[in-house]
């Protein structure tokens, strides 16, 4: 029963995972720059995603611009687009293969089936962790370096966006998430695994009493 209340407990997070992942993909908030300027009604708000730049004015009005060339994107925008995609595809595989492993549904009967099904999801949950964890720590390290950079305009300085802590979290739920269904399909004695029980052999010789012929018949 423990074991199933773990893979409960790591089925939730794992959508949690996902819809994290999900919402910080789409979101435009990355990178954020609040530039006041001399007249706090002309204040703005400019906030940069992986999809689209956003501009926020303190009068009310927001306006999008959909990035529509790859090519004219910088190479950490590009890299970070196709982790957070890839992580996205990864973490729905992950929950599909989990939902069929787990030991409260009745999907598969067998149990090493739903051993392999439970490991193999727990895999793919933890690989897109790792996918969206990276694009994470990359850009809050561009951030910091760009907003510490005297060289840099203050206008220009951004900080980290909501986004990025999206990101973050639901990648540590993600990686949670795989490492318990990895670990709950695992036999409880490890002997079991090194040594498995060796089946008893099977006799081929006959018993005497039963031939053919018998030495009585001789005598």
């Amino acid at each position: 029963m423990a074991s199933v209340g773990l893979q409960l407990l790591a089925f939730v997070l794992a959508l949690c995972g996902v819809a994290g992942v999900l919402a910080a993909t789409v979101l435009p908030n990355w990178k954020v720059n609040v530039d006041a300027g001399s007249n706090i009604i002309t204040a703005v708000e400019q906030l940069h995603g992986l999809w689209m730049d956003c501009a926020w004015y303190s009068t009310g009005m927001f306006s999008c611009t959909l990035k529509y060339s790859v090519l004219s994107l910088p190479s950490h925008v590009q890299a970070a687009r196709a982790t957070m995609v890839l992580a996205c595809v990864l973490s729905a595989l992950g929950v599909c293969a989990s939902t069929v492993g787990m030991k409260c549904t009745r999907l598969v009967e067998n149990r090493e089936t739903k051993s392999h099904a439970a490991f193999g999801g727990g895999v793919c949950l933890m690989s897109a962790g790792v996918s969206a964890f990276i694009p994470t720590v990359w850009y809050t390290k561009e951030s910091i370096a760009n907003f510490l950079d005297l060289t840099v305009p203050e206008s220009n300085k951004h900080e980290p966006g909501g986004a990025v802590y999206i990101g973050f979290i639901s990648a540590m739920l993600l990686l949670i998430s795989g490492m318990i269904f990895c670990t709950s399909c695992f036999k409880k004695s490890p002997e079991a695994w090194l040594y498995p029980p060796k089946r008893p052999r099977i006799s081929t010789a006959k018993p005497e009493g039963n031939s053919a012929y018998s030495l009585k018949d001789y005598v």
